[in-house]
Formats: C-alpha cells, sequence, structure tokens
C-alpha cells in the first residue's frame, strides 16, 4: 500500500513538518550523492559500538541527533517523507509547533535506542524511521478510523481505495518490521561492504 493523501484535514499549517521534510531532502542531497558518503554515514550515523564505549559516548549522543537526517536511498528518503508529509501535519495541529518538534526529536532518539539494544554489534543506523514511527504511533493512537487514499497492489494490478488509519500503518509497521529482521540494506541500518571500508 502507498498511501496519497489523508482525509483529516488539519487547522494549522504545519510549519515544523513542511521544515523537518525540508531539512531531510536537503540532508539526503548534500550527503548522498557526496563521494565521501560512507565517510558521513560513519561519522553522523548511529554505530551502537559507540554506546558501549565511554571514550565515544559524546560522538554517540550527537549521532543520535544527526543520523535522523541521513538516508540510504531515494526509496529511503521518499517513503520516510511521504509518511511525514501525509500523516505529521495532524500530529503536529494535535501537539502544537513547539509540541511537534519536542515529541518528533525525542521518538527519533528512541528510535535508535530500540534499534542498538536489540543489536548492539549491529552496523551504522540512518533514518528517519524512528522518528515517523512515533508521528505515526501517534496519529494512530487519535485518528484510528481516519481514512486514507492509497494505491493498492492485487498482483500486478493497482487500484485507489480507502482504508482507515489503523490498517494502513498497521500495514507500515509490518513492513518495517520484516524490514528489520531480514537485515535489509536501506531500511533500518545502513551496512557499509568491506571494499567501502
Amino acid at each position: 500500500m502507498i498511501p496519497i493523501k489523508d482525509e483529516n484535514p488539519s487547522s494549522t499549517t504545519p510549519f515544523v513538518n513542511y521544515g523537518l521534510i525540508i531539512v531531510n531532502v536537503v540532508a539526503f542531497l548534500l550527503t548522498y550523492f557526496s563521494p565521501n558518503f560512507d565517510q558521513i554515514v560513519t561519522i553522523y550515523g548511529v554505530t551502537p559500538a559507540q554506546a558501549l564505549n565511554g571514550g565515544e559516548r559524546i560522538a554517540f549522543i550527537t549521532s543520535m541527533l544527526t543520523g535522523m537526517f541521513l538516508h540510504g536511498g531515494l526509496l529511503h528518503i521518499g517513503g520516510n517523507t511521504l509518511y511525514l508529509y501525509i500523516f505529521g501535519d495532524n500530529v503536529e495541529d494535535l501537539l502544537g509547533h513547539i509540541g511537534y518538534i519536542l515529541f518528533y526529536i525525542p521518538v527519533g532518539i528512541a528510535g535508535s535506542l530500540v534499534y542498538i539494544a536489540s543489536n548492539p554489534s549491529g552496523p551504522v543506523a540512518i533514518g528517519a524511521s524512528g522518528a515517523i514511527s512515533g508521528v505515526l504511533a501517534a496519529y494512530v493512537v487519535h485518528f484510528p478510523s481516519a481514512r486514507v487514499r492509497a494505491i493498492v497492489y492485487y498482483g500486478f494490478f493497482a487500484r485507489l481505495t480507502r482504508v482507515p488509519a489503523l490498517i494502513l500503518i498497521g500495514f507500515w509497521f509490518v513492513y518495517q518490521l520484516v524490514f528489520a529482521f531480514l537485515d535489509v540494506e536501506g531500511g533500518v541500518a545502513y551496512s557499509l561492504t568491506s571494499e567501502d571500508s
């Protein structure tokens, strides 16, 4: 399922949500196409081993923030910003502009901590998926029956339909879990190959 638009208008302009999308896209454009992308990921992404090394704790704490704004490919940035665009405006409307940013950053950090706890020797993690998971959880708690226009695939055929937010966001969470358990590159973590390092 690919969401297109929710049928849940917000009453305010989501300035913070737009700002987060812009920062994510600009950071992606400035880093992903750089010849030093792997080095940037190593420095600014979340490395679980740093959390366990006392001498690297400051770098680790900083990376939990910077890693949220790095993405490992066009599908990674495209998917994250699409979900943020569709669902973030209502959460910002609910929490207020300041409340939204004070929610977004901590849930992104919490996502990094969950990754580290579940995979302490894992590869470098980048992306906004932890923060977006928090935004989607807030949306589905407050607007579970809101309708979302989505493209639903049936084998080779696709159909534009309306589905409840609970179903669509539930599908997203299952999709994320499958990618995490299969350790698919471009999902939860970014793996540097031996040729890259």
